[in-house]
Formats: structure tokens, sequence, C-alpha cells
């Protein structure tokens, strides 16, 4: 969300989400709000700090990642002020392993993801950190469900072959597809609740997504091309997070329900498959709100068509 004000950006979600809110996440704070810096502060005993404006792995915790701790427990705290009452279901976001694999430098330079020792530490001090952090998320909320999104928008060029090298000439190896769902799999088994992955790329491995033990995958759904594996990945009983932008709510609910049409599937099953969600990013302060209205107003436009 925009802005820095989490406070706010909190008694928005809660006003405007009611059905399904979130812990905010505040970038435009800068470093250690960002996603990744978020992610190092998950992370148990593998510190990372700040070099030339990139986050690489430290030998020892440091300021950056004091600031970034610190942003998340203002952050909780907050969250907790304002829904420690809240009985529905509520979502925390965290990196996934493989984005944040392509994303941090090693020490002696060039991404955690050419290195597959350094890999698996990665990836094993991810499910101590989810672990610990889902378990604080459930005592600060003790009547709602928590839902675990994890971001993984790195995943199919980790896959591919395609994340490029420090120099920028190059590319780093492909993940084999079992390495990378044994390493998803644990962090969706180390949260103990049900997990949504977001990936608004292109080609999101849908089935690699789902053998991990996604819930479901939210999909920027202009990205989506694949419409047969997105039709077996529903046809299988998973969750959609439909990310689409318009101008109004009804245009929202038509572009899911045109989508819902060209798969085949009867609209009586689409509210209970599909949650409407604008796509990554929200614009400016007053923006964002009128976004998250309309989408809140599509999905109740789906929960209609049903009935």
């Amino acid at each position: 969300m925009p802005g820095s004000d989490i406070a706010e950006a909190q008694r928005i979600v809660l006003g405007e989400l009611p059905d399904l809110p979130h812990l905010p996440e505040l970038p435009a704070r800068g470093p250690g709000a960002d996603m990744i810096g978020r992610g190092g502060a998950f992370l148990v005993e593998l510190p990372i700090e700040l070099y030339a404006a990139r986050w690489r792995m430290a030998a020892r915790p440091g300021h950056d990642l004091r600031v970034a701790r610190d942003l998340l427990e203002r952050d909780l705290d907050t969250m907790t002020e304002q829904a420690a009452e809240f009985a529905g279901v509520f979502k925390v976001q965290v990196p996934g392993p493989w984005t944040l694999a392509a994303s941090l430098a090693l020490p002696i330079g060039g991404q955690v993801l050419r290195d597959p020792g350094a890999c698996r530490d990665l990836v094993e001090s991810l499910i101590d950190g989810v672990r610990a952090h889902v378990a604080e998320v459930r005592a600060r909320l003790p009547h709602a469900t928590v839902l675990l999104q994890l971001d993984e928008p790195s995943l199919p060029a980790v896959l591919a072959g395609r994340v490029p090298t420090e120099s920028g000439f190059g590319t780093l190896r492909a993940v084999d597809p079992a390495v990378a769902r044994t390493a998803l799999s644990g962090v969706i088994a180390a949260a103990g609740v049900q997990v949504v992955v977001h990936c608004c790329a292109p080609s999101a491995p849908l089935q690699l997504l789902r053998e991990a033990g996604a819930l479901g995958v939210a999909l920027d759904l202009s990205l989506v091309r694949d419409l047969d594996g997105l039709g077996e990945h529903l046809d299988a009983g998973m969750g959609l997070f439909a990310g689409v932008a318009g101008r109004s709510s009804a245009d929202l609910a038509g572009q899911v329900r045109d989508l819902w049409r060209k798969l085949g599937f009867p609209l009586k099953t689409m509210a209970a498959q599909v949650v409407v969600t604008p796509p990554c990013g929200l614009p400016a302060d007053a923006g964002a709100r009128s976004t998250l209205t309309a989408v809140r107003e599509a999905g109740r436009r789906l929960t209609d068509d049903a009935e």
C-alpha cells in the first residue's frame, strides 16, 4: 500500500475489507519496509544488511536489520491494537524462499541463488522464521483464522534460468522443479495454516505450487496465458486470488466472470473459489481506499451471481 502511516493503512484495510483484512506493507517508508528487507526480518540466525543499495547476507546483525525488525514490530503492534477482537480470516504476507534467494546477495558477491548450500540455509532459516511469525500473529489475534501469503514473483524466472547475474551479462542456472517444490513445501508446512502463493509474473507454476501444498494462488489475470493450466488448478479445488484492474466494481466483477465462463465452470462455483484483489501495488492514498472498496463490491457481485 502507498504512504507511510501504518495506523491509517490498517484502519483502511479493516474498514474496506472486513471479510478478509490483512497486515499492510508500506514500502514507501524506505529500506526495511520493502519486500526483501521485510523478508530479512523473518530470517532466523541469518542476518542481512544494505550494501550499495542492495540487500546482502551479513556476518552479524546490524543497524539495517534492526530497522527492518523495528518496522515489523511496529506494524504488528498496530495490527494488535486495531484487530485484537477480529474473528474472521486475517492474512499476513512473507516473501517466498526463491524470491529471497534471487534478490539477496552473498557477502562475496552474486546472489544466494547461485549457491545451492546457501539456498538450503536460507530455506531452513525462513522455515523457522515463518513458523515463529505465524505463531506470533495467532497469539496476537486469538479469535482470528490466519491465512499466510507467500510472495514469489521471481519463481518463474528461477525455474526457467532467467534470473540475471550480478553483472547483468548472464543468467543463473535454473533450479530443478523438485528442489523448488521441496523448499516451498517445507515453508508451507511450517506455517501450520493455510497458504496462498502470490506470483505476479507470467507462467506461474500452478502444478508445482499445488503439489507443494498451497491452498490457492494469487495471480494478475492480465498475465495469465495458460487457461488450460488454470482450469486444471481450479478443477482440482484450488483457490484463485484474481488480481484485476478496472474503473468500477462492475468492471472488475465482469473480468472475473468472463474468465470463469471461458474456463467452462458454472457461476455457482465461482464465489467459493475466487477472491477479487487488486493487481500488485495500489495507487496513491485516496486511490487506494477506492480500489479496495471496488474489489470488495466486485466480490459481492460475484457472490450474488452464485446465489
